[in-house]
């Protein structure tokens, strides 16, 4: 990570404000809400609005993919630190009805995962850890599940 993006995420808040703010996310409208400080989870949301709704009046489903996009990767960049190489691999995501109003995502990378990542990758392989993560609308009604992989290894010295 370079120095530059490293200071706008030296904190849970500067991520926050740093992504909110990022032009990916005002133009498909979404809005991070919550950063845990250890980098631990994080909640996106996205309102409905005249530029991310769709021809049939739902949510556009490159807005709804977008929510997830970064997150888990940024995450758990900053759960391992600069000694591991943090890409997304692949994604995709299942619409499973359609999306009005208010939707949102949240995010969780326990512990116990993050340690199961260290411990795979410490000799140098790599590792392909994947990830479900469910947009729901404001009822918690499943709208989408956004299924993710990464690409993590440790840097070679």
């Amino acid at each position: 990570m370079n120095s530059t993006i490293r200071r706008w995420f030296a904190s849970a808040g500067a991520m926050r404000r740093f992504l909110s703010t990022f032009a990916p996310y005002l133009g498909a409208g979404v809005k991070v809400t919550h950063i845990a400080e250890d980098f631990s989870s994080a909640t996106v949301e996205l309102r409905q609005h005249w530029y991310n709704t769709n021809y049939v009046g739902t949510h556009f489903g490159g807005s709804l993919y977008s929510m997830a996009d970064p997150m888990y990767m940024l995450l758990l960049m900053r759960q391992l630190g600069n000694d591991y190489i943090v890409w997304d691999k692949s994604a995709s995501i299942d619409f499973i009805r359609p999306g009005k109003g208010t939707v949102s995502a949240h995010f969780e990378l326990p512990p116990e995962r993050v340690e199961e990542i260290r411990a795979a990758t410490a000799d140098g392989d790599k590792m392909l850890p994947e990830w479900n993560v469910d947009v729901v609308d404001e009822t918690g009604e499943l709208v989408a599940r956004v299924h993710k992989v990464l690409y993590v290894r440790r840097k070679r010295s």
